[in-house]
């Protein structure tokens, strides 16, 4: 399972900062993203209709959830499906574990899951004596690194090229020694080439779900690389995991959301596999499993609805956010210490395992705005992570000096004319520090801040009230 370090956020970040070889890859990636984004919203002038119709499906699915699984369970059954409710991740995880004992399982090749990532699912099947193995390429890398994702769409965001190339080596010794990699794609056939054999030989195939259609008892992958495809045709059983806020209505539904989902995670306009899964293989079809089970997880979903964190549950896991996020773009995925990084994951992880072990992801923003901005579904994030901050600073669970100066502060802005006192003197103080440098390079008490950035003088003319009440006798 992944480990929690979420209480040692800064000393994640710092070691993110001092890491050379995770800054080049960040500074190679993150770019790419957002080009690419902006080019494909670009390219659909009904883009912005297509953010409110996002929102309103997913509004609507959310206030009407019980309904909408009870339908979507009733359909899966009549495909010859199954459908397991786990309200934990203990109960998730026993019941993985038991369809792959029912199926003889001795190797389960997995799909790209950020569900089966919040479960420990690998962990959980290697303890029991049964080998997950992971087919998304940069998930493939992970593993052998035995590395947790840093992106929720990009599991391996965080590496270089030399990387892949230094662990290929090391791993598959089978191979010659002296092989040359010439470009990428000499890395993706020898993954290729390692993977074909896991995918004939395996028992269960496990994939995660984009979407569950209560109108078809489907469930929906989006890949670009089609391992999703073998993993759920070729093994005589699929479980697909998944989450119960993935639920929509109808395929049209899940086709607006589909138009939204490649554009803001990849820039695609479509993704190169877009899979629907609907029950068993009939008499007629040409591949897919004997066995169909789709176990639906809450474990800490159900408690969010009807809260100031339920808008959260929108959430199509396109990963714009963090590809935005100036702070994810300058210390990557792990530091925020499980499973979801970025914006979405300083709102989502405190609502999953507490505020009290998650307290310094909601400070992990700018609050820019950006990630707001680009939110297919319009998910208020940075009001989302206001709100974790009013609940760390109610259970006092903010650092004392912070508290402290907080209280200050509060003290202050009750006496106006204490608060213009002080800041009157804070403009002519710093005046003095910076004087000669045009800026200030050191502060007491703010080394954090001065020690990666200079602090710009105060603009002359005194404080802002003093200016504005200068400018009103000038009228």
């Amino acid at each position: 399972m992944v480990a929690i370090t979420s209480p040692a956020f800064k000393q994640n970040a710092s070691r993110a900062l001092a890491d050379a070889g995770l800054q080049k890859a960040l500074g190679t990636a993150k770019g790419a993203f957002l080009q690419r984004r902006a080019d494909a919203v670009a390219r659909l002038p009904e883009f912005e209709q297509l953010r409110d119709i996002g929102r309103d499906i997913k509004n609507h699915t959310l206030a009407h959830l019980d309904f909408y699984l009870e339908a979507f369970e009733a359909k899966v059954r009549a495909a010859g499906g199954q459908v397991h409710w786990c309200s934990t991740a203990d109960e998730a995880r026993a019941t993985v574990l038991e369809i792959c004992r029912a199926a003889g399982a001795k190797t389960v090749t997995k799909g790209k899951s950020m569900i089966s990532e919040e479960l420990g699912i690998n962990d959980h099947l290697q303890a029991h004596g049964i080998a997950p193995v992971e087919t998304d390429l940069g998930e493939y890398i992970l593993q052998l690194r035995q590395e947790h994702p840093s992106h929720i769409i990009a599991p391996a965001f965080h590496l270089n090229r030399e990387d892949w190339e230094a662990d290929f080596r090391r791993l598959h010794t089978d191979l010659p020694a002296d092989r040359v990699f010439h470009e990428r794609r000499d890395i993706l056939a020898e993954a290729r080439t390692k993977l074909r054999e896991k995918f004939l030989a395996a028992d269960v195939g496990i994939t995660g779900a984009n979407f569950l259609v209560a109108e078809t008892g489907s469930s929906v992958i989006v890949t670009n690389e089609g391992n999703g495809d073998l993993t759920q045709t070729l093994p005589r059983v699929h479980i697909a995991l998944a989450s119960i806020e993935k639920i929509v209505p109808t395929l049209e539904d899940c086709t607006s959301l589909l138009r939204l989902l490649a554009r803001s995670a990849t820039g695609q306009d479509f993704s190169v596999y877009t899979t629907f899964s609907t029950g068993v293989r009939r008499p007629a079809d040409l591949d897919g499993p004997e066995e169909y089970h789709v176990v639906l997880i809450d474990n800490g979903r159900s408690n969010m609805l009807g809260t100031d964190f339920q808008e959260m549950l929108r959430c199509i896991r396109c990963a714009a956010c963090m590809n935005h996020c100036p702070v994810y773009g300058a210390i990557g995925g792990h530091a925020y210490g499980w499973v979801y990084p970025g914006p979405m994951g300083s709102v989502l992880t405190p609502a999953l395992i507490g505020v009290e072990k998650t307290a310094m992801l909601p400070n992990a923003s700018t609050f820019c705005g950006r990630c707001d901005s680009v939110c297919p579904v319009k998910i208020p994030l940075p009001a989302m992570m206001r709100h974790w901050r009013e609940r760390e600073f109610e259970r006092h669970l903010t650092p004392a000096a912070a508290r402290a100066n907080l209280g200050l502060w509060a003290y202050l802005a009750r006496r106006p004319w204490l608060y213009r006192l002080a800041t009157r003197a804070a403009i002519g103080a710093l005046g003095l520090i910076g004087r000669g440098r045009g800026r200030v390079v050191s502060l007491p008490f703010a080394g954090g801040w001065t020690a990666g950035r200079d602090l710009p003088l105060p603009e002359k003319g005194g404080t802002f009230m003093a200016r504005h009440a200068k400018a009103g006798r000038g009228q």
